[in-house]
């Protein structure tokens, strides 16, 4: 019923009209400690009324009458002549609320907070504001342990993606965020580990800048490389070898996925799905976007020859620097892929076609059909289906608007992962692919068994595979790989990652979003680490 039974005794309790209560309370003691000299005092100098709020009871609000009294100091030596007791169990100086409350005020704040909180408080009768909220949560000293941990976990987090970006620090070991920065720079997670000495373990990503600092502030720990930030770059680094070959990569899919007769009846299910006016309509406003993105390409590659930098050309042309950048390495002008959405319906392609052929022409019934075996989607979306694949009812072949499952997308980062993974669908494309270019053949089977050393930990393969990059695609790759070599070795004998940074990183993100404008560093540093 009370903050603390040894520091205050109730006297009584009253329901007020308003159906909230009001609890009437004295200090159980009969001295009280100086604040200058902690020495006793016994001699009484006045009484006065403090009246706080407390944790409710089953919803119903609960405030508190508190008679403190004021005491004289007699110690000849002590300035304080005339000081208030203490109750620091019960509430803090000045304080309008008990500690309990303020504390549970403080954890739901870390858990939702301002205006989160202050809505569930409000349904369990704690009256407060968002503001106050968040002045409680601020009130709140951070403990940073001046120790670093022995496992550290390193990485950046956004501000706003691709402009601003912030640090997070991590203790592997305990899977707790011990430390935010608010830039991601050399400087200050240098200064940081030198501040927190102790690490001997950084799990980093393959930035250079936090290989840097923790070079130059604990040159004795061992860094590691994170295994998957290796298979994405690898996955990137094949990407880009497959650009400058985006043409051979849609002539192989075209010639593995779709025939003369297929190209004639998808435009005349097109046509027939769209009509004939509508079809030209489609056919010259597509015409006419192509001519103005090739005289946007001619004008961005014409300012980059007269010496522009990229951020130049961008901030003239109303383009984006990744744009820009794409353009520049691909050297001539990207035709746009067709596109095709994928639907729930393809995993049940090859049931349409037998019943199709079997002559049931009705969406409705297929969709029944296809609802027992366990499509959950609505008989418009088969309908749909059925239209852009078959065109009309009299048809008894698939007629599809759009390439098969290998040509649907013929993207360089498409073909690298069928190149990555091999499935079954596309080996007929990959071993085209292979036939019209050796080198692609030779980049995939390096980029493979690169995947398998990291992911069976084959230390004894990593020299025979440096020895065989050497003159093909990837040796740009292997390069930069050499240069953080002991990390890259150190990734495949230590067991440690940076996943459980990326799970922090990912709730930072939700708590950041879910503090709308109030995000600024200090109350999400406070929620980050604190409830860690």
């Amino acid at each position: 019923m009370v903050p603390d039974s040894e520091e205050v005794t109730v006297e009584s309790v009253m329901s007020l009209a308003d159906g909230q209560f009001l609890l009437v309370l004295r200090a159980a003691s009969g001295q009280g400690f100086c604040p200058r000299c902690k020495r006793l005092s016994f001699h009484v100098h006045s009484h006065y009324l403090r009246l706080l709020s407390d944790l409710p009871w089953e919803g119903i609000p609960v405030h508190i009458q508190l008679h403190v009294r004021r005491f004289f100091c007699r110690a000849e030596d002590c300035e304080q002549t005339i000081f208030t007791e203490r109750l620091p169990h019960t509430v803090l100086r000045y304080a309008r609320r008990t500690c309990r409350l303020s504390k549970t005020i403080r954890q739901i704040t870390m858990a939702l907070g301002g205006e989160g909180g202050s809505r569930l408080a409000r349904q369990l009768g704690i009256n407060a504001s968002g503001d106050t909220f968040l002045r409680e949560l601020r009130r709140q000293d951070l403990a940073i342990t001046t120790r670093g941990p022995r496992v550290l976990g390193i990485d950046d987090w956004a501000w706003r993606k691709g402009q601003r970006y912030g640090t997070i620090l991590c203790d592997l070991e305990q899977s707790k965020v011990i430390d935010l920065l608010p830039e991601r720079s050399e400087g200050s997670t240098e200064d940081w580990i030198r501040n927190h000495p102790g690490t001997e373990i950084v799990s980093r990503d393959r930035a250079s800048l936090y290989a840097e600092a923790a070079t130059k502030a604990a040159p004795q720990a061992i860094q590691v490389a994170d295994r998957w930030h290796l298979l994405h770059n690898m996955s990137d680094t094949l990407t880009d070898v497959l650009t400058p070959f985006h043409r051979l990569l849609t002539e192989v899919a075209k010639a593995t996925a779709i025939t003369p007769e297929v190209k004639d009846t998808a435009a005349v299910t097109q046509t027939v799905s769209t009509g004939p006016a509508r079809a030209q309509r489609q056919q010259q406003r597509k015409k006419e976007n192509r001519e103005r993105r090739i005289a946007s390409y001619d004008t961005v590659m014409e300012l980059l020859r007269q010496g522009l930098t990229q951020s130049e050309v961008a901030h003239r042309c109303g383009l984006g620097v990744r744009t820009i950048r794409r353009w520049q390495r691909v050297q001539e002008f990207p035709e746009r892929k067709v596109g095709h959405r994928r639907s729930r319906l393809d995993s049940h392609t090859e049931y349409i076609r037998q019943r199709w052929q079997a002559g049931c022409h009705n969406a409705t019934r297929l969709w029944r059909e296809l609802h027992t075996r366990g499509y959950s989607g609505q008989p418009a979306s088969v309908r749909n289906w059925i239209r852009r694949h078959y065109g009309s009812r009299r048809s008894n072949s698939p007629q599809p608007a759009i390439p098969a499952a290998t040509a649907e997308r013929a993207s360089p980062r498409h073909v690298a992962w069928l190149l990555l993974k091999e499935t079954p669908d596309a080996q007929k494309y990959i071993e085209e692919l292979y036939r019209r270019s050796p080198q692609i053949e030779q980049c995939a089977k390096l980029a493979r068994e690169f995947g398998r050393i990291i992911r069976k930990r084959d230390v004894l393969a990593w020299p025979k595979w440096r020895e065989k990059v050497k003159g093909s695609l990837l040796a740009n790759f292997a390069k930069h790989l050499c240069r953080d070599e002991a990390a890259f070795l150190a990734a495949l004998k230590q067991p440690w990652s940076n996943g459980p940074v990326e799970g922090q990183i990912h709730r930072l993100k939700l708590i950041k979003r879910s503090m709308y404008g109030r995000a600024k560093f200090d109350l999400l540093r406070l929620r980050v680490v604190a409830a860690a």
